[in-house]
């Protein structure tokens, strides 16, 4: 998670204090020129790798609200409609979960957690901030997942995560909630907005390969060349989050791989996973939180302050 914010190790070095006024979050990048702006914000603070221990109770009740969505996902089902991509079953879907962000937040928090949920805006965040979702159109923007990384974030600030906690919140909570993703596009045909084709790293996702490939540093045996192996993929991808996505990506598109995904077909030709994941923070920055269409839609407030760096 430091990919977004640098946080200090221990949750009491992170928590917001008691007497703490919250202020409700904000758009801030109104036209091109702002992105400086961002640009020096504390929020614009970049680590790499992921380090950390177990998970504790707040990790499983994130994971059991991931699973209501998707059970939620069981009990909307695609509706009859001329258009083949894009069914307006999803609306529904978003509508109960807007309906009821708040109220699922408060069963996630403790009291003492809580004064912080409102008016911090976590509700929003968890929403995949409504402001990144074209609810309308039914598309998935690449600020969906930033969003979901912000929510963490903000709950591994107010106290309720722990950021020792960052295997159990990358491998545990964020690959659960690209699980019920993943089943939102099968499920009602959602079309990526912004999409590059083959010379995009992914329709939909982008930080699972990035956490996916630190995951994979040192591994003794599987290299970036191995990922493009089917027999490879279909052995190993329960185990690791990159070969997850690869294996999602086959099963979506036809075709060989080096056509349909030319980007990644590239990528398995540098020689270690230490690179990928180098040169894959270099292109999520560039391609993603460089991007105005993007990060012009993302609010700033107490726990994710558009303030400048002071040191």
């Amino acid at each position: 998670l430091s990919l977004f914010l640098h946080l200090p190790g221990t949750s009491e070095e992170v928590a917001p204090p008691v007497q703490q006024c919250f202020m409700v979050p904000k758009k801030e990048i109104n036209v091109v020129s702002d992105m400086a702006k961002w640009k020096r914000s504390q929020v614009w603070l970049w680590g790499q790798g992921i380090l950390g221990n177990a998970a504790d109770l707040p990790i499983e009740k994130l994971v059991a609200l991931l699973n209501t969505l998707d059970r939620w996902i069981d009990e909307t089902p695609p509706v009859d409609q001329p258009s083949r991509f894009g069914n307006k079953a999803f609306r529904t879907w978003y509508a109960k979960l807007d309906q009821v962000s708040m109220s699922v937040l408060c069963g996630v928090t403790c009291s003492s957690h809580r004064r912080a949920v409102c008016p911090a805006g976590l509700g929003e965040w968890l929403c995949h901030c409504r402001h990144l979702c074209h609810v309308s159109s039914c598309l998935l923007t690449p600020g969906h997942e930033a969003a979901f990384a912000a929510f963490l974030c903000c709950l591994c600030k107010i106290g309720v995560l722990r950021v020792d906690d960052q295997m159990a919140i990358v491998f545990k909570v964020f690959n659960r909630y690209l699980e019920v993703m993943r089943k939102l596009q099968k499920t009602y045909r959602m079309e990526p907005a912004g999409s590059q084709g083959v010379w995009g790293l992914d329709d939909f996702q982008f930080l699972p390969f990035i956490w996916g490939s630190s995951q994979l540093i040192d591994h003794p045996s599987l290299e970036p060349r191995h990922f493009v192996d089917e027999k490879v993929v279909n052995e190993n991808h329960k185990d690791f989050m990159f070969l997850e996505c690869i294996l999602f990506i086959t099963e979506m598109k036809t075709g060989p791989f080096a056509e349909h995904s030319n980007q990644l077909w590239n990528i398995s030709a540098v020689p270690s996973w230490s690179k990928v994941n180098q040169g894959l923070i270099r292109m999520y920055k560039a391609e993603c939180l460089e991007k105005f269409p993007v990060i012009q839609h993302f609010k700033f407030g107490s726990l994710l302050p558009i303030q400048p760096v002071t040191s």
